[in-house]
């Protein structure tokens, strides 16, 4: 199903859609701030595996996932105030930041190290969702299986997947780039790539 979500005012009942879909164990595609990104409840482990399948992702590599704001990462990860200072002044904004992950967060969410990255896209459609579910999602990005390229348009990743997504959300067209990594475990920053989002605080 594809649906069209207003970017300036996204409309209530069609992100309450979205909510119903999510918490039933459903999967959707959604814009960010820098790619089109396809997530599930964190908590929904059939629907993580699914995920798995359709981006043909190894499970030794565990997906990052989109927290609505500071006060939601503070329940999935642990936060020094170095870190808290740090994200607060660029989130929402496109970087994932590597943290301890905290007990709440799914085992098949945690890299061996115990650690996840986690993002809060500058997104309005996306922001709308996360405040309104009560787990985070996963995050990512919405890719050609075959190439490696990247979906720049809602309507491809429908016709893509077909079935294999519930939802796929058409926040118009987005011509993305990565977001920066930065691993900011014990106070240490490391920058692990460099995208979209700047790092010159960190170099």
């Amino acid at each position: 199903m594809l649906i069209n979500i207003n970017i300036d005012n996204p409309q209530e009942r069609l992100i309450t859609k979205v909510i119903d879909v999510l918490k039933k164990g459903g999967i959707i595609a959604y814009p960010t701030d820098t790619y089109y990104g396809i997530g599930c409840d964190i908590m929904n482990k059939k629907a993580i595996e699914k995920i798995y399948r359709l981006t043909n992702r190894k499970k030794t590599k565990p997906f990052s996932f989109l927290c609505s704001g500071m006060k939601n990462i503070n329940q999935y990860a642990q936060i020094s105030n170095y870190a808290y200072k740090t994200m607060k002044r660029l989130l929402p904004g496109p970087y994932t930041f590597i943290l301890k992950g905290s007990k709440l967060v799914p085992k098949i969410m945690l890299t061996k190290r115990k650690t996840a990255g986690i993002r809060v896209p500058d997104h309005p459609i996306c922001i709308n969702i996360l405040k309104n579910m009560p787990n985070p999602i996963i995050n990512t990005s919405a890719k050609n299986r075959e190439n490696g390229s990247f979906f720049t348009n809602p309507s491809l990743i429908h016709d893509y997947f077909k079935d294999m997504i519930d939802i796929v959300i058409d926040g118009g067209n987005i011509i993305g780039e990565p977001s920066s990594v930065v691993s900011i475990i014990d106070d240490t920053p490391e920058i692990i790539r460099k995208g979209k989002g700047d790092i010159s605080i960190f170099e």
